[in-house]
């Protein structure tokens, strides 16, 4: 395999102001090159009334455009990583995960426990949907996001991902237990079934690749329920840093976020203390793995193929 240049961001628990709080990364494995694009603390983006763990989330490519989550605001970068504009919406809260089709972009928005459209032509939120589950399976209610009446936060099922193609829409969270499918008929039921604690599950190859975030594991699961499982990386103890210093308790090594496939045969997956791994579904191995920082708050949030030359 032609070894691939990945845009990671990466964020960080418990940080407060005057600290890092993580950032965007081109990681050139084929040069074994890591570069810093964006750094939180230094560039534009306004410190104030962003908590939980402030950083940058998911990616998603419009043309020359970059597309990159934060907590509570989409920003538009472009190749040369300058702001160029943002948006906020009301219904936009603790976003994980983005993903374009179709010339819209679709956005977790987990304090509200809905997906988010973001319409790329008319540059607005245009449309929500709050995912629930009920007594004869999952209900899904649509609203304007422009428009109050919409959900309360709750974050019941921490949605963090979302993924869409032309079957669908499968949004998936860490207690949904299962990978759900909006469809043409805007119903929304479960795909399949997926362990509890799961992150970035998406369809792919006619079976489901997800993190496995209880379990430290990338796995690939077949139709056939013939499955390929990846240890994340771990590291002697006595290397890590800040441990126990994480007000919310959550940092540990191992945690897996960050998911993209690069070709057929090759994934590459994130993990803290910030560390993105190339896997050969294949050949069951790891093939090539970088470490950012050995800071055990630090994780990769967001993770996709860099398209530039």
């Amino acid at each position: 395999m032609e070894l691939p240049t990945l845009i990671a961001t990466s964020v960080v628990r418990g940080a407060r102001q005057g600290q890092s709080h993580g950032g965007v990364y081109l990681i050139d494995f084929a040069r074994h090159q890591v570069r810093q694009v964006v750094d939180w603390n230094t560039s534009e983006i306004d410190f104030t009334g962003r908590g939980w763990d402030r950083g940058l989330r998911g990616i998603a490519f419009v043309g020359e455009d970059i597309y990159i989550a934060a907590s509570d605001e989409l920003f538009v970068y472009d190749r040369a990583f300058r702001i160029r504009r943002s948006f906020r919406n009301s219904y936009l809260k603790h976003c994980h995960e983005i993903c374009v089709f179709e010339g819209r972009l679709f956005l977790t928005s987990t304090g509200f426990d809905s997906v988010l459209l973001f319409d790329l032509q008319e540059q607005r939120f245009r449309w929500a949907m709050h995912v629930s589950p009920g007594p004869d399976g999952w209900a899904a209610r649509l609203y304007d996001p422009e428009a109050p009446g919409g959900p309360p936060l709750l974050n019941t099922l921490h949605l963090n991902n979302v993924f869409a193609d032309e079957t669908g829409l499968y949004v998936c969270g860490t207690r949904t237990r299962a990978l759900l499918r909006f469809d043409a008929q805007r119903q929304l039921s479960s795909y399949c079934s997926l362990p509890e604690g799961v992150h970035n599950a998406r369809p792919f190859q006619g079976g489901v690749l997800f993190n496995d975030t209880v379990a430290d594991r990338v796995r690939f699961v077949r139709r056939s329920g013939e499955q390929v499982a990846f240890p994340t990386p771990h590291f002697d103890p006595a290397r890590l840093e800040s441990v126990g210093i994480d007000d919310s308790r959550l940092a540990r090594q191992g945690f897996g976020r960050g998911l993209c496939p690069i070709t057929e045969r090759y994934v590459a997956g994130g993990s803290s203390p910030s560390t993105v791994s190339i896997y050969d579904l294949d050949a069951a191995r790891r093939v090539a793995s970088v470490t950012l920082t050995m800071d055990i708050r630090n994780a990769i949030h967001g993770l996709e193929v860099w398209p530039f030359t």
